[in-house]
């Protein structure tokens, strides 16, 4: 990796992606022979259902969209049936937004506040996540859930580095391959923000090397933003835990999220996190070692 992402090489993979994704029936286009060279639509087949010439989508779809408007962009994202989030993903790579000067990128920093509402709510797991899934602050009761993740080094404390590549992380989770999914797709949004990011750039090359899931899932090109959900844990001490996670994005800092851990009130797993909150750190120090 040369230190940056190639953004006319992402929109171009992007947009072929979702094109081969999708059949003639399902806009309502008819099918003609029976044998067809590509999967999913035609570039031409695209054009016609954006309003554009083939020409002209041709020359987008290989990366070149210099001066696209917002309009045509829209037109695209409809009849490619786009989510919110592959829509965003798709302008952020056809009109990025180029800083006056080249900046120093400075390690992120959590407010004090913040860090102090992390302590508050010791009985629910939470923690702030911030670009390239890098894990920020989090609390007592997050350790016990997820490890201590103050005994790692700062550059090893990051959600996509501890899933792929931690035999423990892919314990935890009972559900691993959507785990998977959802870390890469919020990495591909990521890109797509900050194209020249070195970091993010170094991350998806050390992965790249080191993990055939991850190359398997980054080379699908989705896109999707964590919002709220349910995950299912195995962990080492209190067993099956079902737990609901809740995403607050920060509205001084988009690239930073409060995620948060709860459990249906009485349920089992409920009682399983208040054992894990009253253990905090020292549950780590219980765990079975690999």
């Amino acid at each position: 990796m040369d230190g940056q992402l190639d953004r006319r090489a992402e929109l171009s993979e992007f947009l072929r992606t979702r094109r081969a994704r999708l059949k003639p029936q399902d806009v309502g286009l008819p099918t003609y022979g029976r044998h067809r060279r590509v999967p999913g639509l035609r570039r031409e087949e695209l054009a016609q259902l954006a309003g554009m010439s083939v020409a002209y989508y041709t020359r987008l779809e290989q990366g070149n969209g210099r001066n696209v408007s917002a309009e045509v962009l829209d037109a695209i994202a409809r009849a490619l049936r786009l989510s919110d989030a592959e829509h965003a993903h798709l302008m952020h790579l056809a009109k990025p937004t180029r800083p006056k000067k080249k900046t120093v990128a400075r390690p992120q920093q959590v407010r004090v506040a913040l860090l102090q509402l992390l302590e508050a709510i010791e009985t629910v797991p939470a923690y702030v996540a911030g670009r390239r899934t890098d894990i920020l602050a989090w609390n007592r009761t997050a350790a016990a859930l997820f490890g201590d993740w103050g005994r790692l080094p700062a550059q090893e404390r990051n959600w996509a580095r501890l899933v792929f590549l931690d035999p423990q992380c892919r314990e935890l989770f009972v559900d691993w391959d959507q785990k998977a999914s959802d870390i890469v797709s919020f990495l591909r949004m990521d890109a797509g923000r900050h194209p020249d990011d070195p970091r993010l750039s170094a991350l998806v090359g050390e992965l790249s090397v080191k993990s055939e899931e991850f190359r398997r899932l980054w080379a699908t090109h989705d896109v999707k933003e964590k919002t709220y959900g349910v995950k299912r844990m195995r962990h080492p001490l209190v067993g099956d835990l079902t737990l609901s996670f809740e995403t607050f994005r920060m509205v001084d800092d988009e690239d930073q999220s409060l995620i948060t851990y709860h459990a249906e009130p009485g349920s089992p797993s409920a009682e399983a996190l208040r054992l894990l909150a009253s253990w905090g750190t020292d549950a780590v120090a219980q765990q079975p070692t690999a």
